[in-house]
C-alpha cells in the first residue's frame, strides 16, 4: 500500500470499518426478529400479549400517518428540549470553570438535583406549563442538562497544564485563555455528554407525554395501551428507536465532521 503523506488513514480500511458497524448490528438484529417470530408462531402467544416482528411491520405501514403525525411532534419536542438542556449547560459549566466560588457552591445542588425522579416532576410541570409542548420541552432540556454540564466542566478543567503554563507566560487574559484553549480542549468531554443527551432527550419527551399530553407518541402509547393494541405499541417504540438512533448518530457525524478540522476531537473518536 502506497503510504499518505499528509498522515491520513487509507479510506478502504475506514469504510470497511464503518460498513462492519453497520451490517454486524443489521445481521443481529434479523436474526433476533427471526427468532421472536418463531417463538410467537411455534408457541401461538396471542398477538395482544406478543405481536410478531411481521405484525409489527404490518402496523408500521397500515399506520403509517398516524405514526408520523405524532413523530413529528416529538420529534418537536425532542430538538426544542435538547437545544434548550445543551445551552444551559453549557452556559452554567462555562460559568463555573471561570468562577470557582460558584462552582464550589452549585456543584453539589446540580447533583442532588439529578436524585429526583424525573417521572415524579412531571406532573408538576405539566401543572406549571400546562399540556401543550412547553412542559415536554421543559421535562427533556432537564434530562439533558445534566450530562452536558458535567461533562463540559470536566473538559474546562482537566486542561494540559503545559499549554496552561503557556499562555499564561504569554499573558494571555482568562477570556482569551477561555477562548482559545479551555472551549477547544473541553470539546472531547463535550461531545461525550452529547452523546449521552441525544438518547436521554427521546425518553425525556415521551416521560412527559405519558403524564399529559394532546399529541405525540408517547400519548399514542398510551392510548394504544388502553385499547391492547400491542402491535401499535410496538409499532410506536420502533420509530422511537429510529428516531434516537439517528439523532445520536447525527452527534457522532457532526463530531466526526469536526474531528477533520479540530485535533482536539481525535481522543474522542474511539470513545
Amino acid at each position: 500500500m502506497i503510504p499518505n503523506p499528509e498522515g491520513h488513514r487509507p479510506l478502504a480500511p475506514v469504510r470497511r470499518r464503518h460498513a462492519s458497524q453497520i451490517i454486524a448490528p443489521a445481521l443481529l438484529l434479523l436474526l433476533l426478529a427471526g427468532a421472536w417470530e418463531a417463538f410467537v408462531r411455534l408457541w401461538a402467544v396471542p398477538s395482544y400479549i406478543l405481536p410478531p416482528p411481521s405484525r409489527i411491520l404490518i402496523e408500521l405501514v397500515i399506520r403509517r400517518a398516524l405514526l408520523l403525525d405524532h413523530a413529528l411532534t416529538t420529534l418537536q419536542e425532542v430538538l426544542l428540549g435538547f437545544a434548550l438542556g445543551v445551552g444551559a449547560g453549557v452556559l452554567l459549566a462555562v460559568v463555573m470553570a471561570t468562577v470557582p466560588l460558584l462552582r464550589r457552591s452549585v456543584q453539589p445542588l446540580l447533583i442532588i438535583s439529578q436524585t429526583f425522579p424525573k417521572e415524579a416532576l412531571a406532573p408538576l410541570f405539566i401543572i406549571w406549563f400546562g399540556f401543550g409542548i412547553l412542559s415536554k420541552v421543559v421535562i427533556t432540556a432537564l434530562i439533558c442538562f445534566f450530562p452536558v454540564a458535567i461533562a463540559m466542566l470536566r473538559g474546562l478543567l482537566t486542561v494540559d497544564p503545559g499549554a496552561l503554563d503557556l499562555f499564561r507566560l504569554y499573558g494571555a487574559s482568562r477570556f482569551k485563555t477561555l477562548i482559545w484553549l479551555r472551549l477547544p480542549s473541553s470539546l472531547p468531554q463535550l461531545f461525550s455528554g452529547l452523546r449521552i443527551s441525544a438518547t436521554l432527550s427521546v425518553i425525556g419527551a415521551v416521560v412527559g407525554e405519558f403524564v399529559g399530553a394532546s399529541k405525540g407518541l408517547g400519548l399514542l402509547i398510551r392510548i394504544a395501551n388502553t385499547q391492547l393494541s400491542t402491535a401499535l405499541i410496538f409499532a410506536s417504540l420502533v420509530v422511537l428507536g429510529l428516531m434516537g438512533t439517528s439523532f445520536y448518530g447525527l452527534v457522532v457525524g457532526t463530531e466526526r465532521f469536526l474531528t477533520r478540522w479540530l485535533p482536539h476531537l481525535s481522543l474522542s473518536r474511539e470513545t
